[in-house]
């Protein structure tokens, strides 16, 4: 039998069934609950339910369950009804006969399993953006890097300022590059305060250009061409520069997640990484630098005394 539960009672509430004998209008809308399959608490969102003339489909963007409410006219009598299908079958009897033979004549159309578009390597909007990037020289990214404590990275190294349009605020843009391949991936954006001494305080201050690839990307702050024996690695823009004052050339990884996933690279003898001082940061490190022992090939960590601090914090204080 199947389950009658939380979320087609979400849907039903005045604006889910056809509940006349002839169809009625129901303008299409999507509300979100908790999937009965899957269900990971009363903040639990992942399955859509929407609603049109045709009936209730609900779909879980988490383990792809999916479940159709719909009324039918009974092939003998005439009578409309309701049915539910969900992956286990459909059930639906005509009140007034008795007859299920309804459910062979489906009304509705099936979900397909949804899946997220593959994500983007490059485009002509992030070419578009980049090209309106400006160096960093004698702007407001460069006050910001340096009240950070940050040494500033070459004009021909990959972040550069982006001036403020509109709602947008004045901003550091880096462009995020394939590390083995140097092929443009995406934009990492740094919104900053009107006078350059910090960052915007919006809440969502650092962000990837939506829809592109983010894994296995780096901001080579140093190109290629300066890369030869050694490079120095961090997660973030500014902890990487602040490392630059003792170490050149570095790039940053963005993340834990790309740090630790970082490849062994060919050419780098030696890498420093420059860790953040926390869980996920330490882990990250220990990863990459596994990868690099495994491989015969030299690597050191650099990391902060003092927990949930990263070199950035440090070079800061410096300068304050």
């Amino acid at each position: 039998m199947i389950e009658r539960d939380t979320a087609p009672r979400l849907a039903g509430r005045g604006r889910g069934y056809l509940n006349s004998r002839s169809a009625q209008s129901v303008a299409p809308r999507t509300v979100r609950a908790a999937c009965p399959r899957c269900d990971r608490g009363p903040r639990d969102t992942a399955m859509a339910i929407t609603t049109d003339e045709r009936g209730t489909i609900s779909f879980c963007h988490r383990c792809h369950y999916w479940r159709s409410e719909w009324r039918a006219a009974c092939r003998k009598c005439g009578t409309l009804f309701e049915l539910v299908s969900d992956p286990d079958g459909t059930i639906g009897t005509c009140p007034h006969c008795g007859d299920t033979s309804a459910r062979t004549e489906r009304l509705h159309i099936e979900p397909t399993r949804v899946t997220r578009a593959e994500p983007l390597d490059w485009s002509p909007r992030a070419e578009a953006i980049w090209r309106r990037t400006r160096p960093l020289a004698g702007s407001l990214g460069e006050v910001y890097l340096r009240h950070r404590g940050c040494r500033l990275p070459p004009a021909d190294g990959d972040l550069r300022y982006l001036p403020p349009t509109g709602s947008h605020p004045p901003t550091l843009c880096a462009r995020v590059t394939d590390a083995v391949t140097a092929r443009p991936l995406s934009l990492h954006f740094t919104r900053l305060a009107p006078d350059g001494r910090s960052k915007a305080g919006t809440g969502r201050d650092k962000l990837l250009l939506a829809g592109h690839r983010k894994r296995g990307g780096v901001i080579r702050l140093w190109p290629d061409e300066a890369v030869t024996y050694g490079l120095g690695i961090a997660e973030g823009i500014e902890t990487a520069l602040a490392a630059a004052r003792l170490y050149t050339p570095v790039w940053a990884c963005i993340d834990a997640g790309n740090l630790a996933a970082l490849p062994v690279l060919p050419g780098i003898e030696c890498l420093a990484i420059y860790a953040d001082h926390d869980d996920a940061g330490t882990r990250a490190a220990q990863e990459c630098a596994r990868r690099r022992k495994a491989a015969d090939r030299e690597v050191v960590i650099y990391r902060p005394r003092m927990r949930g601090e990263d070199i950035a914090d440090l070079a800061q204080r410096r300068v304050a």
